[in-house]
């Protein structure tokens, strides 16, 4: 499970354009070599794989597999929106313990947040959402947006 725990304040310090450029060979190809990096950027294979670690640590970054949910069994995935009353953090906190749960942000609007969520079945889901979800203290009401066609996810939003 990846929490942000980063410091943005702190981690400035640690985005150079060298970094920001080894962050971008990663974004096209997560398992490019750090000597391949290394002559895109010019820095040898042990600078990258020193930068690469500062970067996962503090994290900056992540290098993970993407996969498809489908081809792994998850034959249902869909977003929760979830209206609560009281904190948020402490339910925010309770849904990324879940393993179904793949994603959590608080957000402003009409839910206070969304929570992306990946099961085997429609009777996984409703378990998930009844059993689970529901009971959480705070939460009020849940609206489930059940996936019907993924068309576009990409993580090669670049650097800044």
């Amino acid at each position: 499970m990846a929490v942000r725990t980063g410091n943005p304040d702190k981690n400035q310090a640690l985005l150079d354009d060298i970094s920001k450029a080894i962050i971008e060979q990663l974004q096209l190809d997560g398992r490019r070599s750090y000597a391949a990096i290394g002559k895109a950027v010019g820095l040898s294979e042990a600078a990258v794989r020193q930068r690469v670690q500062r970067l996962t640590e503090a994290g900056v970054m992540q290098v993970v597999a993407v996969t498809d949910p489908l081809e792994l069994g998850f034959a249902r995935q869909a977003m929760i929106g979830i209206k609560a009353e009281g904190a948020l953090e402490p339910i925010a906190d309770e849904l990324a313990g879940m393993d179904e749960i793949e994603y959590v942000v608080i957000t402003a609007g009409s839910f206070d947040l969304l929570a992306e969520v990946l099961c085997e079945s429609d009777e996984h889901l409703l378990r998930v959402l009844s059993d689970r979800i529901r009971q959480i203290e705070g939460v009020k009401v849940t609206e489930t947006f059940v996936y019907l066609k993924l068309v576009k996810q990409t993580y090669s939003w670049g650097v800044r």
